[in-house]
Order: C-alpha cells, then sequence, then structure tokens
C-alpha cells in the first residue's frame, strides 16, 4: 500500500473514530453519569499528565461537537435500525479472526472455539455476517479481544493514564496495541495483499461512522450527568479494561461497553 493512501486511512480513521467510540460509549439506557461520579472524583487515577490530557480531552470534546456528531446523525437519518444493525453485525464478523487470533494468544481455546464458530455460521448461514445467525439460532454469544487485552493478560501493566489527540482515553499499553493491529489483523493483512485499498477504505469509514452514530446519545447522558466528565471518563475507562483484560471476572458491577473497534492498515510499504 502507497504511503498516500496509508495517510488518507490514518486521517479517517481518525476523524471518523475519535475519542467517542475509545472510550466513552455506554451500552445501557440507564443514567451512567451519577453511578460513577463518587468513584470518578474518589479514585487514585495515576494521572501524571493530568494538565495536558484535560487539553486534548477539551480538544476532543469539540471534534466530537461540531463534525462527529453531524456526521452520525445523518448516518442514523439516513438508514433505518435492520440496516444499521446489519452492517454493524458485518463489521463484527470481519473483525472475527482478529478476535480469534486474540484469543489463540492469550491461551483461551475455549473462547477461541466460540469465536470460530460464530465466524464460520455467521459468514455461511448469516449472509456474510449481516445477520447473527450464531447467536440467534444457536445462543453462541461473541465477544470482543483485543492485543491490548492480550498484553494485560500477558501481565504487561497500564502504565499511567493518557489522552490520545482524537483517539482519547488510553494509556501506554493500550496506545500500543491501538496501532499494532495493523500488522495482526488477518482481514486487514489479506485486503492489503490483494491490494484492496476500497475496501480497506470502506471498513474504517463504515466502522467509525456506525460506531459512532451507537454512542450519541449515551456520550451526552454522561456528560451531562457528570460533576466532572473528564474524571468520569477517566475513571469508567480505566475500569472497563480491567475487567475485559480478566474477562469479566474483575467486577461484577455492569459498567458501560467501551470496546472499538479501530481498522487502520499501517503495517505494509
Amino acid at each position: 500500500m502507497s504511503k498516500s493512501v496509508k495517510f488518507s486511512l490514518l486521517l479517517l480513521a481518525l476523524f471518523l473514530v475519535a475519542f467517542g467510540p475509545a472510550t466513552y460509549a455506554a451500552d445501557r439506557t440507564a443514567d451512567v453519569g451519577s453511578s460513577f461520579v463518587e468513584a470518578a472524583t474518589a479514585e487514585q487515577s495515576n494521572d501524571p499528565l493530568e494538565k495536558i490530557n484535560r487539553t486534548i480531552f477539551a480538544a476532543n470534546d469539540v471534534l466530537f461537537s461540531v463534525l462527529l456528531k453531524p456526521i452520525a446523525e445523518v448516518y442514523r437519518y439516513v438508514f433505518p435500525g435492520f440496516v444499521r444493525d446489519g452492517l454493524s453485525n458485518a463489521l463484527g464478523n470481519l473483525n472475527s479472526p482478529f478476535v480469534l487470533v486474540n484469543d489463540l494468544l492469550q491461551g483461551e481455546f475455549s473462547r477461541a472455539w466460540i469465536t470460530t464458530q460464530r465466524m464460520v455460521i455467521n459468514t455461511t448461514v448469516g449472509f456474510g455476517g449481516f445477520i447473527d445467525a450464531a447467536k440467534d439460532n444457536w445462543g453462541i454469544v461473541g465477544h470482543n479481544e483485543d492485543f491490548g487485552q492480550t498484553l494485560g493478560a500477558w501481565g504487561v501493566g497500564e502504565g499511567f493514564y493518557l489522552v490520545l489527540p482524537l483517539f482519547g482515553p488510553s494509556n501506554p499499553r493500550d496506545s500500543i496495541a491501538l496501532f499494532s493491529k495493523a500488522f495482526i489483523d488477518p482481514v486487514s493483512q489479506y485486503l492489503d495483499h490483494i491490494d484492496e485499498k476500497d475496501g480497506l477504505l470502506g471498513r474504517v469509514v463504515v466502522t467509525g461512522v456506525d460506531e459512532f452514530s451507537r454512542r450519541i446519545d449515551d456520550l451526552e447522558k454522561l456528560k451531562a450527568t457528570s460533576l466532572d466528565y473528564y474524571a468520569a471518563v477517566r475513571s469508567i475507562y480505566r475500569q472497563k479494561r480491567q475487567i475485559e483484560i480478566s474477562n469479566g471476572t474483575f467486577l461484577n458491577t455492569p459498567l458501560p461497553n467501551l470496546q472499538y473497534d479501530l481498522n487502520i492498515d499501517l503495517a505494509s510499504n
């Protein structure tokens, strides 16, 4: 892949995904903000760069308001719910090989078998993943894994809290994992191998818009109900990542789902 195409893909991913899907998302319709205010203000945040992080956080928030929110709202208006759900299912199915790689890297062979079953069933019976037939017909529920979780499972610590420009709340471990996906995601590697630039570009764009469109309402609710929006997001992000790394065994408390997928191919020349 040429350098210009790589750069274009990165810019699109930055502007379409930005900070929202990565860190502020919530799947629940309940009021998530007030549930975490006390924890957010009381926790030992491991945030030595807080002043800088807050500045970047504020800039990201402006981007969310003036660019990403309008794009996502148009997407929700134009496409009916069943179309958006189908696209989301298909994108999740495309990510299955990457989930499988991380299942295996973590030695989670039972979860790898679940991922394999879902990938085969949804690719065939589910018409390329547009229908989640594995869950609907066989009760095989999926899960998400990323390389940050794999590093955490290997004992790599999160390090200090970090807010990335455009990408949002993170830490050194997850930041490295974010960009390393391009080197270990089988689908991105295959598309790049066959020089399918449109396929790579489309995957980035649709993933970013779809993910963000599903987060708008909960982002707004969290912002409106938090005494300190920055601190609430920081607390939720750190707790959720620990739960994801432990495959849901770290806490019994339900937390918003912060998982997202960013498909950027930066690996090849």
